[in-house]
């Protein structure tokens, strides 16, 4: 507990000190190659310190890179003493299909103990933090609601509020933290897919929505906040919200490439229905279509692969469409916004109404975060008229982000 104490007052009294420098000049280039935008993992003079003499567990991934150095190695380099790693969906080297369960095992380039945390179970244990003065959290996420890596953090907080462990995140930048678009999530379809009020794109980074979490008391109501609980957000330098980031590793096997990663807010609708989403391709969330679709639409076919082995219609020719694109034109078409007409058009086209979504709706609306998009689709609202229907809790929610932000915005 003495040593916890130790902990907690240097990163009170570090992040105090972060916290004049955490503000990147309004109005930054918005190109990464311009701007140099750092991740807070390479910043290795700000959080070394803290872990220095510390026994460190490290939440990572296949994106946990200094240049192109894995950060466990880069830290085990250093002396730093990381008695266990914790693995997220898509495992530490990040090859597992997404929602495959992944095992607990020992990582073969070091032998540190991988202990995972998407299978059996989503928190460390009090034996798995046994031996833990604090935690490292360093994930890339791409800043949309479903994707799972914002769950495991409030989960891995959870866990550290609950064993009185420190936990500090390295941030890294949001390649889609450019706008704040979508439905805002209503509770009842809370899963971790979405586990808090907030739509779809919510232009955040981690460490922002780590903020968040904790200064809204989103936490689960079985958790209590400990006063001399300490979360400590090492900052990007010269990241604004303005950015247009590149990613040096791709986060999931799904999300190959920029075009992929920007689509993947409107097109992961398409998990929800019995279209394939374009995984079993080189080019998912940015092919999408089904054998029932008009022949006259752009085909491909699904195979299995790393990250697909068993798509949506394998080895099924399917019609439908290719958005693929340029970065820029891709930019172009979303317009800094959820696009919904692709949905749209392919629920008119496709020929039996009843059987487009899967499941009885039930994934489709874990996807959106309500019942209310399926209900408009099925009744052919337009696409403005149902992005009307976001605007209210849009409003509510953006109050809410500006008081987390850690860098300039976008507005």
């Amino acid at each position: 507990m003495i040593m916890n104490k130790t902990i907690a007052l240097a990163l009170f009294l570090f992040c105090t000190a972060l916290s004049c420098c955490a503000q990147p000049r309004a109005g930054a280039a918005s190109d990464n190659n311009a701007s140099k935008i750092v991740p807070a993992a390479h910043r290795t003079d700000l959080y070394l310190p803290l872990l220095k003499g510390k026994r460190v567990a490290i939440f990572a991934n296949n994106t946990s890179m200094l240049g192109k150095v894995h950060l466990v190695d880069t830290l085990s380099r250093l002396g730093v003493n990381i008695r266990k790693i914790f693995a997220p969906e898509h495992g530490f080297r990040g090859n597992a299909d997404a929602g495959e369960k992944v095992s607990s095992t020992k990582d073969p380039a070091t032998g540190i103990p991988i202990i995972s945390l998407y299978g059996k179970k989503r928190k460390p244990s009090a034996a798995d933090l046994a031996d833990v003065d604090l935690i490292v959290f360093d994930i890339q996420d791409v800043g949309v609601r479903f994707y799972t890596y914002i769950s495991s953090l409030q989960d891995l907080m959870e866990a550290a509020i609950a064993y009185d462990k420190p936990l500090i995140v390295l941030d890294r930048p949001n390649p889609n933290g450019f706008y704040v678009d979508g439905p805002v999530l209503q509770p009842r379809f809370r899963s971790f897919l979405g586990m808090q009020r907030v739509p779809v794109v919510y232009g955040m980074t981690i460490g922002e929505y780590g903020k968040m979490i904790l200064g809204e008391n989103w936490l689960d109501s079985s958790v209590k906040r400990k006063e001399g609980f300490h979360f400590a957000v090492i900052p990007c330098s010269n990241y604004t919200h303005q950015s247009l980031y590149q990613l040096p590793e791709k986060p999931s096997p799904n999300l190959p490439d920029m075009a992929s990663v920007y689509y993947y807010p409107s097109t992961c609708f398409f998990e929800g229905t019995i279209l394939n989403e374009g995984r079993g391709t080189d080019r998912p969330f940015q092919i999408f279509g089904h054998p029932s679709l008009p022949h006259t639409l752009f085909s491909f076919t699904p195979t299995s692969r790393e990250g697909a082995k068993s798509p949506k219609l394998l080895n099924q020719k399917c019609y439908g469409w290719d958005i693929g694109a340029p970065q820029q034109e891709v930019l172009a078409r979303l317009k800094g916004r959820l696009q919904l007409h692709w949905l749209i058009d392919a629920y008119k086209l496709f020929p039996s109404k009843d059987s487009f979504f899967i499941n009885n709706g039930k994934t489709f609306n874990t996807l959106a975060g309500n019942d209310e998009l399926i209900g408009q689709i099925r009744n052919g609202d337009s696409e403005e008229a149902i992005r009307a229907s976001w605007q209210p809790a849009l409003d509510e929610f953006k109050k809410i982000r500006k008081k987390y932000l850690l860098y300039a915005d976008y507005e």
